[in-house]
């Protein structure tokens, strides 16, 4: 009778198995364009399903699983280092590492700038600007007035962005930074409702439009604007209400600074994973390769990732950013599958679930992939959204309390992420339904 009833589990697993995979090949959506598809059960170390596991897919930003497995193996989950400096007898000479957190509007951490007000001494920034190109391989030109493609840099400030708020029950917005409210005009136009705000393609100069009659909605709108080293001390110089002296060359990043702990990284981690932040992703990269040798270099983080800690992934990752936005990254669905089991191994479940996305809940899918009333999440994964790419890995908790881990990458389709997703619900609702 028990070798009967093992027997019974066996086929219905087979069965269920079966459909997911009909669920996918034959699904008038799915056919459309170039589909990745890998299912495994890592407690079994077995694979359910296995469609194209092997091909190369551009994987949008799923890339930042990779930027968040690196991060979290160099960085850990406490303190980033936030600031390079050396005392020299009445000098503070100090250095960006890449750090995010100073002034964000999000993070709003202001550890650096502390320790620069009590400092005694007088105040000299080092220009490392040189080591970090604003824009990444294969980022499209015309992104820079949006803030998924926020300038990256060496000692970011205020998120390298300018928020333009409105709050309830206000009738004008508010600018911060504020020395950016002299660099604002605004534009009349007729056709367009609530306010557009953009930025000159090379300097920091802002328009805005404003349909004259037009009550306005709360908002807020974040606009990246032109970073360099100049503007960084003007800003400290500002913040403090210290002289911060700006200087280049020198011998200074040859010797070994004293590192200033300041941003959580969890936070970063957190906020880079759920709203799939571009910005927090390149930095952290830049964070990795400080705290590897104390030059910023998102090439040779990325090198030093896939020699070290991803050798082990059945094929090489293809990774030029730390975001996805470019069309250059190229992963395989076994190796990111390969990836989450990585993560599983070294992260504790809560603070995944603390840092991914929730299926109906939180973060890019929140109005995806929802569990029945009343039921926590069944979905735990990094979304990926380019023109043509779209992208979804992660973990799938079944109602019969397995954690699958699932891949599935979606290149080269003529129809909507709307559609793909829908199609992709039906899928995942299954698998956690039945297996």
């Amino acid at each position: 009778m028990k070798n009967l009833f093992l027997y019974a589990l066996i086929i219905l697993s087979s069965c269920t198995v079966q459909r997911i995979n009909k669920s996918l090949t034959k699904s008038d959506v799915f056919e459309k364009g170039h589909l990745g598809f890998m299912l495994v059960d890592p407690v079994k170390d077995k694979v359910l399903v296995d469609i194209n596991s092997d091909k190369y897919f551009i994987p949008a930003s799923n890339t930042k699983l990779f930027t968040f497995y690196t991060s979290y193996s160099i960085l850990g989950d406490s303190l980033v280092n936030g600031l390079n400096y050396l005392e020299r007898g009445d000098s503070l000479i100090f250095w960006g590492t890449g750090d995010p957190g100073l002034l964000h509007p999000d993070l709003k951490n202001d550890v650096a700038l502390e320790f620069l007000k009590k400092s005694d001494k007088r105040l000299f920034l080092l220009d490392n600007f040189s080591q970090i190109d604003a824009f990444g391989p294969g980022w499209s030109w015309d992104w820079y007035n949006y803030y998924y493609a926020t300038e990256r840099s060496a000692l970011p400030i205020f998120g390298n962005v300018v928020r333009f708020k409105l709050e309830e029950g206000q009738n004008r917005f508010t600018i911060n930074p504020k020395r950016f409210t002299n660099f604002l005009a605004a534009e009349k136009t007729d056709d367009w409702k609530g306010y557009r705000f953009r930025r000159d393609r090379y300097s920091n100069l802002f328009s805005y439009q404003l349909e004259d009659d037009n009550k306005v909605d709360p908002f807020e709108t974040d606009i990246p604007f032109v970073t360099s080293p100049e503007y960084a001390a003007q800003f400290l110089t500002e913040e403090t209400g210290k002289k911060v002296t700006l200087i280049k060359g020198g011998n200074y990043l040859t010797e070994e600074p004293t590192k200033l702990l300041t941003t959580p990284a969890d936070s970063i981690y957190a906020q880079m994973m759920k709203i799939s932040d571009n910005f927090l992703a390149e930095q952290l990269m830049v964070l990795v390769s400080d705290q590897l040798n104390n030059t910023l270099s998102i090439s040779d983080a990325i090198a030093y990732s896939k020699e070290n800690l991803l050798a082990d992934l059945p094929d090489e990752p293809l990774w030029v950013d730390g975001s996805g936005l470019s069309a250059k990254n190229m992963f395989t669905p076994r190796s990111i599958i390969a990836l989450l089991g990585k993560i599983r191994a070294e992260v504790p479940f809560e603070k995944i679930k603390a840092y991914f996305p929730a299926g109906g809940e939180s973060g890019t899918i929140r109005n995806w992939y929802p569990a029945d009333d009343g039921q926590p999440p069944y979905i735990y994964a990094k979304t990926g959204t380019l023109s043509m790419s779209n992208a979804l890995s992660g973990y799938l908790i079944t109602k019969s309390g397995k954690i699958l881990h699932f891949s599935c990458l979606m290149n080269n389709y003529p129809i909507s992420g709307t559609e793909l997703k829908t199609e992709l619900t039906k899928v995942l609702y299954y698998i956690h339904d039945k297996y």
